[in-house]
């Protein structure tokens, strides 16, 4: 499954990236986020109850940044590990940019899953975490008392 998205945030390019590796705001922004913590440099521990309607499988495992370049862009690999689901895994190419009274922040990120994840569906999945990615964004810019725009 594949996801890109592009989002105008009203607010300076360096303030975003903060808000992007603060463990707080994350974990008010990360729907069903139970706990996110650093355990290094470039790398997150976390735990994730996710509502995909007829069940509701909580997640643990973690996030990895890459080719980090500060206040720019980075590699963001995600895992996660569920009781009765099996695995998810996923890669986001996250990139900011300054823009006229803000910041464009643009996403391509693609995931998968074990079998009894994908047995779901990829149509239940794909509405599911494009839900999650919208409320992320949106509590997100609510979390930096920002306005946001979807471009």
């Amino acid at each position: 499954m594949q996801f890109s998205g592009k989002y105008l945030i009203k607010a300076h390019r360096d303030d975003v990236w903060r808000a992007l590796n603060d463990a707080d705001v994350l974990k008010k922004t990360i729907p069903g986020c139970k706990k996110v913590i650093w355990i290094n440099d470039n790398e997150l521990e976390l735990e994730i109850l996710i509502n995909l309607g007829l069940i509701n499988p909580k997640f643990a495992g973690g996030l990895e940044l890459k080719n980090v370049i500060v206040a720019q862009k980075y590699t963001l690999l995600g895992y996660g590990k569920g009781s009765i689901l099996g695995h998810a895994h996923g890669e986001a190419e996250i990139e900011l940019s300054d823009f006229e009274g803000g910041t464009i922040l643009s996403f391509n990120a693609k995931g998968g899953g074990s079998n009894a994840l994908m047995k779901l569906g990829k149509k239940i999945i794909g509405k599911s975490a494009q839900k999650i990615i919208d409320r992320f964004f949106e509590r997100f810019a609510k979390a930096m008392g920002a306005e946001i725009k979807t471009l």
